[in-house]
């Protein structure tokens, strides 16, 4: 007959810290990115609702864009003019791109690259 020891499964303190350090990071990395993908989200919603409005001029669409970020506080990483507006066969695209550097812990930084275009 075995002994019971010999059954014994499980974690042992070393790989329960090893998982709590990797998990630990990729909550700060989550909590430190969302932030900044939810800014995304929302300049692109406004692109598009601006685009579909059918703006007649540049600075109509700048305008618009200028007016919803005063109402949105979440968009902090772009301005009007950093739009980038065309208008071809009576329809207005609006694209943008930015850089995000988003601080981690010490000198350790995450650099993301946003880029949109209305549909």
């Amino acid at each position: 007959m075995r002994s019971a020891r010999n059954h014994q499964r499980g974690i042992s303190l070393l790989g329960l810290l090893f998982w709590a350090v990797i998990l630990g990071f990729l909550a700060i990395v989550g909590m430190r990115v969302t932030p900044t993908v939810m800014e995304y989200y929302t300049i692109q919603q406004a692109i598009n609702r601006i685009a579909k409005s059918g703006p007649s001029t540049v600075a109509e669409a700048r305008s618009a864009f200028s007016r919803t970020k005063d109402v949105e506080f979440s968009i902090v990483s772009i301005q009007p003019q950093d739009l980038v507006i065309t208008k071809n066969e009576e329809k207005v695209k609006i694209s943008f791109a930015y850089d995000k550097e988003v601080s981690l812990f010490g000198p350790v930084s995450l650099l993301i690259k946003y880029k949109g275009e209305s549909n």
